[in-house]
């Protein structure tokens, strides 16, 4: 099987499903890489799996590392909407061999992850607004 560089692969998964930005997949691809580093290393010094709410934490460490307070004005602007969205990235990243998942792996991993409100606005409200941010219902 031949190995497929990431634009080709971007250029697959584009053409399939134009939903998400080129970026949004590049940001992913480095909040995996991010998240990776921070997770356990086997015994063997090997990087174990990553499952879908590790990597829903990864992505908002990350995304608050890179954006700051902007964070929810750019994941918007690449079709970034909620936590079902990185679902479907990393799927399409599979579809095309990029990723690899388990058997244990699914789609409804991303589900029900977190607010984007509360990941990525909230850390930057002043206390006394903090409380004030009324839970949001999760798609």
């Amino acid at each position: 099987m031949q190995e497929v560089s990431f634009d080709e692969a971007l250029d697959r998964i584009q053409a399939k499903d134009s939903r998400y930005q080129r970026d949004a997949y590049l940001f992913v691809r480095e909040a995996l890489d991010h998240t990776q580093k921070g997770v356990v290393k086997d015994s063997r010094g090997h990087i174990r799996h990553v499952t879908g709410q590790e990597l829903l934490a990864g992505i908002r460490d990350f995304a608050l590392l890179q954006f700051g307070p902007m964070a929810t004005t750019v994941l918007d602007e690449w079709g970034i909407r909620c936590c079902d969205d990185f679902g479907e990235i990393v799927f399409n990243m599979i579809d095309v061999g990029w990723l690899a998942k388990t058997a244990k792996d699914r789609r409804s991993d991303f589900q029900n992850g977190y607010g984007f409100d509360e990941a990525f606005v909230k850390p930057f409200l002043p206390k006394s607004k903090q409380a004030i941010l009324a839970p949001e219902t999760k798609p």
